[in-house]
């Protein structure tokens, strides 16, 4: 018998919510630089020996950024960060004016969504939900 099929009904605890989500980068100093410049976020939190920072987001989730060189876990670019703004024509217009290339743009039916890369090659998608 699995483990998993043993622990069928049962369970054992709950996800609550999402605490933090982040990437790893390979620069700290310099991705932070970039989280300041293009998207205009200030860490609240700055870890020593280029290891990263940790940002609060209004809407209070917590947004980090790892470096250390593979202390603290190994670099491995990613692509889930969906940065919510309220209007993405001038996010895509200021990320432009500031030398970003945009990746992509889409639309669906419940949202628009731009993809930019950080100094990293982790994907940021700015995003807006359409009002339902």
């Amino acid at each position: 018998m699995s483990a998993m099929s043993q622990t069928a009904g049962k369970k054992p605890f709950t996800i609550t919510g999402l605490d933090l989500s982040g990437y790893m980068v390979k620069d700290a100093e310099r991705a932070i630089q970039f989280y300041r410049e293009v998207l205009g976020i200030e860490p609240a939190f700055v870890y020593p020996d280029n290891r990263g920072a940790e940002y609060e987001m209004p809407d209070g989730a917590t947004f980090g950024l790892w470096g250390g060189g593979g202390r603290v876990m190994p670099f491995q670019p990613s692509n889930g960060i969906l940065f919510a703004v309220d209007d993405v024509d001038k996010a895509v217009e200021a990320v432009k004016a500031r030398g970003v290339a945009v990746i992509m743009e889409r639309e669906s039916p419940v949202c628009r969504m731009a993809m930019i890369n950080d100094t990293e090659g982790n994907m940021i998608t700015l995003h807006k939900r359409k009002e339902q």
